[in-house]
């Protein structure tokens, strides 16, 4: 008996927290608030799924301007398939919100099509003010989404904020720097004929070569008719008129010639006059590629 009594006593606290007798109250203990930083944050912090108003575009993003019907199109496309990649966010004490670093175009586009919340990737580490524009500026190159003048004044600001050379500029963000060059070049065009560059009515292959010319006066009269009207400016027009400006004449041809047949029996030829490589026949023709679309644009009709 005493044996039995003894068994007893050792198990009571068992028996009792089977029959759910307790001494100490473990009633569940409540989390804490959130920070407003982990809301919508998963386990796997670095992505998560934030409601829509929690998100704000960046003041200082280069891309300033947006085509709204590509923004409609993307709107439809996420609604039918759903937001294929994230957007780039970092977090913002001063606005208590995820400011987006980049895929302000998604943004938008989920905006438009009302969905109530965005896929997000969170950026950990504290940027500058330098590191934020160089990501915003290398996503947008590799978009090509960047409008000439926007690019012209981001490389602008990064030259400006870091101290640097076009060379370490393009050697930060993997970009030719002669690109460089030629884009920072734009700025030194009066305000009126960088609108043309901007609404698309003026190639930035042509707007680099008016910038060679030392005046604006001169610049604009590069652009006139003889009847004295302003008309679309095509590369070779501006190199002329930079050429009789500066008193050059043409230079004698010869250098290198290349012609290439196309099976529908076009013939495209491209010549320097001077020695070159294949790598600048490619940009040669892709500048002309470019003048072809500018007049398709402005309903250029062929002779």
């Amino acid at each position: 008996m005493a044996s039995t009594r003894n068994t007893l006593e050792r198990i009571k606290n068992k028996l009792d927290e089977s029959m759910g007798i307790r001494d100490i109250d473990h009633k569940p203990q409540l989390s804490p608030v959130p920070n407003a930083k982990d809301v919508g944050r998963r386990a796997l912090r670095n992505f998560g799924t934030l409601t829509i108003d929690s998100v704000i575009p960046d003041p200082d993003q280069p891309r300033t301007e947006f085509d709204e019907e590509e923004i409609q199109r993307l709107s439809r496309s996420i609604v039918d398939k759903g937001q294929l990649h994230p957007i780039h966010v970092r977090w913002s004490e001063v606005h208590s919100k995820w400011i987006i670093i980049s895929g302000e175009r998604r943004y938008r586009a989920t905006k438009a099509a009302g969905l109530p919340s965005i896929n997000c990737q969170f950026e950990e580490k504290d940027l500058n003010k330098t590191q934020i524009l160089e990501q915003q500026l290398i996503e947008n190159l590799l978009r090509e989404d960047l409008k000439p003048i926007e690019e012209a004044k981001a490389f602008s600001l990064l030259i400006e904020l870091n101290g640097w050379t076009g060379k370490e500029l393009g050697e930060a963000l993997r970009v030719n720097p002669s690109r460089i060059t030629r884009s920072l070049a734009l700025l030194k065009l009066p305000s009126d004929i960088q609108k043309q560059v901007e609404d698309g009515t003026l190639s930035p292959t042509a707007a680099y070569e008016l910038s060679k010319l030392p005046s604006d006066e001169q610049r604009r009269a590069a652009m006139l008719s003889p009847e004295g009207s302003s008309v679309p400016v095509s590369v070779a027009k501006a190199q002329r008129q930079v050429r009789q400006r500066k008193g050059v004449s043409s230079p004698a041809t010869r250098g290198v010639k290349q012609t290439f047949v196309t099976e529908a029996g076009w013939k495209v030829t491209v010549s320097s006059t001077r020695k070159g490589n294949y790598h600048e026949m490619e940009e040669a023709l892709k500048q002309a590629l470019e003048e072809v679309r500018l007049r398709i644009d402005n309903d250029v009709h062929l002779g």
